[in-house]
């Protein structure tokens, strides 16, 4: 309303307030006809009058004002307010410009006694279907109109607000960008969410304003689209945000009509908000507990399957074109955030990047001369919100929402990695890649963008060995080849890979060919297999002391008083990094504090819990103890621990640590440190020499955007569950054999009796591992091929093709006395 209406109805407040509304039976407690009223003063009655006014309290009738009016047409304004506030039957509240609890509860009782709500749906309508409206709607504080009105010089409020306004009372939170830093600490949300989840709390039962609301936002979300575009609204006014929490507060989103029509062009719209109105958003999000952080998640995650499963993807008709399926997606990226936020964050305690040698050459690299320079630069870009938040999923501890609810199977189901791998790599700035919403999808889905990636990788290093061959006239070396013999594997391969490190570091980044002296065999992938399990037999042997085992864990840890070199520890990192990059499954068992180190944060006390069990136990005991720390406990910040021989070495957690005692004022830095010096500071030089050698084949994948330290162990070490009911499923036959043969049901039956020792041998004699990959065993596409009639031959394997061969023997007993021989003696290539 203009300002000389507001004025109008605080002199109506007033007058009620002094003389009352003559009613003797009025039972307004803020009128003076009113039996419970306490007169007031003329000054405690202006004030009140202002109060009554911010907060849109009752107003009476007033007898001689409305009798006036009749013969008074110039008295329009008031009037209007007159029956608003005394709710005429004719009344259409033309004049509500804004929705408040109070005006919303006002109608709302008006139309239950009329038994009519078109006043209601036409007021909502007309609210919601304008973007100024709504945005000034639900205001946590209006009274910045009564402040100015309260000041003597009402004429210069009356020219700062020359402009029409249609609420009650403009927020002062309508300010420039570079105002809003310095207030409501940097920009806080003005909408009062409570009272906006009342008022739709009453408005879900009635079907006819549901159908009002549908249709409001399908006739907004165009015209904010174009606001958003090409009048950079939200620069200009910040409190343009409260029409996106104002809409996300309605708990029928989920209905068939607003997936249909009304909720994709609102996501178009979300997702157009610059970064940092995305930021405020998403801040603010995070301050909402788990049912309405889920409620909004689950929202937009119904929108992306009712859209998937309502259309047909291909080749040629990507997912990554279908506007609502990208805006859904990048909406829910904010709430993704926000469970981050909302849950435990350390942004703080990050590994130190291991340096590398820069190239500062002038000349043109081959890859830059193949125009590939783009495709191989170190890493995907800095998501911006994620920039903008400064918080990334790596730093998150305990989200609000669990990481799995945010992976969406539809679209995992339909999306086409290699063109999304393409987009992601090249197209980045043209085409939408799913890659850069890793938190939707699976670890299966990542998986294979990583395959095209290394796989991509490999190719390109082929070529180039082929240009330098051609240029150079040596023959070409398109792989990297390690040729090792059995009984010296450590030695050859550190040799050997210490050499390629040295000399040509991308050859680590060539598909690997493993060849086993002395032995046939061409390496289709089953070698390299064999070769990463001896290696890792041989290194993690507990007489070489380069590791640590605990047995309640049986889990490996550095050992910080290893005698070995660096390069060794190298080795390792080398070998987990071949792993990954070509697509093997090694059987290590590390605790997850690795992977997160590995990626780039620092163990923390929270990580001893599965690490060093024992410790955590006793630190936790520590944290928690209620009676005298320093008298009964008795500890200093000097701690010791045994070193390789068994022998008890001291180590100051601060200087002067063995004369500072331990408090109840201090235990938590005792605690930080003495967890800081277990997982970083006694295996630095172990754990770098690690890194390096895991980074130098690693360093430009998107491992690190995609994967979390979780997903990057389930990469290396495969699934430790083995549904060998899924294996039997996905398995197929050749050579004549089929599912319904009787040798087959035989071979099913026996290997279903195994024990889970006799499993994992048997998955280690076909597929060269004894896990599952990403995915489960149903991802694992076994063969079993007729080898022969009855004989006495043992079953053997094509680990690079996981297939068995298995002669057709005459009985089950046969079978299962030949197989179990097989499995349980079998080492080396070629055995038969």
């Amino acid at each position: 309303m203009n300002k000389a209406t507001a004025k109008l109805l605080i002199e109506r407040y007033f007058r009620q307030l002094t003389e009352g509304c003559g009613n003797g039976n009025c039972t307004n407690r803020f009128c003076a006809s009113c039996c419970d009223f306490q007169p007031l003063d003329n000054n405690s009655a202006a004030a009140k009058a202002l109060e009554l006014f911010k907060n849109n309290a009752k107003l009476c009738p007033h007898p001689s004002k409305k009798d006036s009016d009749i013969s008074n047409p110039d008295s329009g304004a008031d009037e209007k307010m007159s029956d608003m506030d005394v709710c005429s039957p004719k009344e259409d509240f033309a004049d509500v410009h804004h929705l408040t609890e109070n005006n919303v509860s006002m109608i709302l009782s008006f139309c239950e006694e009329e038994g009519d709500y078109s006043a209601l749906i036409r007021v909502i309508g007309r609210v919601f279907s304008n973007s100024e409206a709504l945005m000034k709607s639900f205001r946590k504080d209006e009274s910045n109109v009564t402040n100015d009105l309260d000041s003597t010089d009402v004429d210069k409020h009356e020219k700062q607000s020359d402009q029409p306004s249609e609420t009650m009372g403009a927020s002062s939170a309508a300010a420039r960008p570079d105002e809003c830093k310095g207030m409501l600490h940097s920009c806080e949300i003005t909408v009062d969410v409570d009272a906006v989840r009342r008022v739709y709390d009453r408005l879900t039962t009635i079907d006819q304003v549901q159908a009002a609301l549908v249709n409001a936002l399908v006739y907004l979300t165009p015209n904010m689209e174009l606001d958003l575009d090409y009048l950079d609204v939200y620069e200009n006014n910040p409190d343009y945000l409260n029409i996106f929490i104002i809409v996300m507060e309605n708990n029928n989103l989920h209905s068939p009509e607003y997936l249909e029509v009304a909720l994709p062009q609102f996501c178009k719209v979300m997702s157009k908000l610059p970064v940092t109105g995305l930021a405020r958003l998403s801040k603010h999000w995070s301050t909402y507990d788990i049912p309405h952080i889920r409620r909004m998640m689950e929202t937009f995650q119904q929108i992306i399957t009712f859209t998937v499963v309502s259309n047909e993807y291909d080749a040629e008709n990507l997912v990554n074109d279908d506007e609502t399926v990208v805006a859904a997606t990048q909406c829910l990226k904010v709430v993704f955030y926000a469970s981050i936020l909302g849950g435990d964050v350390d942004v703080e305690h990050n590994e130190e990047e291991v340096e590398e040698d820069e190239d500062d050459s002038d000349e043109l690299t081959l890859h830059e001369l193949l125009g590939e320079d783009r495709l191989y630069k170190k890493g995907p870009p800095i998501d911006p919100l994620e920039k903008e938040l400064g918080v990334r999923p790596l730093d998150c501890i305990q989200p609000v929402i669990p990481f799995e609810d945010f992976v969406n199977e539809s679209l995992n189901d339909v999306v086409e990695m290699d063109k999304d791998f393409t987009f992601f790599k090249v197209n980045a700035e043209t085409k939408f890649s799913f890659q850069s919403c890793p938190f939707i999808l699976s670890v299966i889905t990542k998986s294979q963008g990583l395959y095209y990636d290394n796989r991509i990788r490999m190719y390109s290093e082929r070529r180039l060995t082929a240009l330098y061959s051609m240029v150079q006239g040596h023959q070409p070396n398109p792989y990297l080849k390690l040729k090792v013999r059995r009984d010296h594997i450590i030695d050859d391969a550190l040799v050997r890979l210490e050499m390629i490190s040295m000399e040509n570091p991308s050859d680590l980044k060539k598909q690997l060919f493993v060849e086993f002296e002395g032995e046939q065999g061409v390496d289709e992938g089953g070698v390299s297999k064999e070769f990463f399990q001896l290696v890792l037999e041989e290194i993690f042997n507990l007489d070489i002391g380069m590791f640590t085992y605990d047995n309640i864990t049986k889990l490996f840890w550095f050992n910080s008083s290893s005698l070995e070199t660096e390069a060794q520890y190298t080795l390792i990192g080398i070998v987990l990094g071949l792993a990954i990059y070509n697509n093997c499954i090694l059987d290590v068992h590390f605790p997850m504090v690795v992977y997160r180190k590995l990626v780039g944060k620092k163990g923390t006390y929270l990580d001893l819990s599965d690490s060093h069990p024992v410790l955590y136990q006793s630190l936790k005991g520590l944290l928690e103890y209620t009676g005298n720390v320093e008298e009964d406990m008795m500890l200093t910040f000097q701690i010791s621990h045994t070193d390789l021989f068994g022998n008890p070495v001291l180590y100051d957690l601060k200087e002067k640590a063995d004369q500072i005692p331990v408090t109840k004022e201090n235990r938590q830095e005792f605690v930080d440190l003495y967890a800081e010096y277990i997982l970083n500071k006694s295996v630095e030089r172990q754990f770098r020499a690690f890194k390096k050698g895991f980074l130098m084949v690693t360093n430009e994948s998107p491992l690190k955007y995609l994967f979390r330290p979780e997903e990057v162990e389930l990469l290396i070490c495969g699934s430790r569950k083995l549904d060998f009911e899924a294996l039997e499923k996905a398995t197929e036959y050749d050579g004549g054999y089929s599912k319904d043969s009787p040798i087959i049901k035989y071979f099913w039956e026996i290997i279903h009796s195994f024990g889970e020792e006799q499993k994992r041998l048997f998955l280690q004699f076909t597929t060269g591992t004894d896990r599952a990959p990403v995915g489960g065993l149903g991802k694992l596409k076994m063969i079993i091929t007729k080898n022969g009639t009855d004989t006495d031959r043992l079953p053997t394997s094509h680990t690079c093709f996981n297939a068995l061969l298995l002669p057709e023997y005459s009985s089950k007993e046969k079978l299962k006395e030949r197989l179990l021989k097989a499995i349980t003696y079998a080492k080396g290539f070629g055995m038969l």
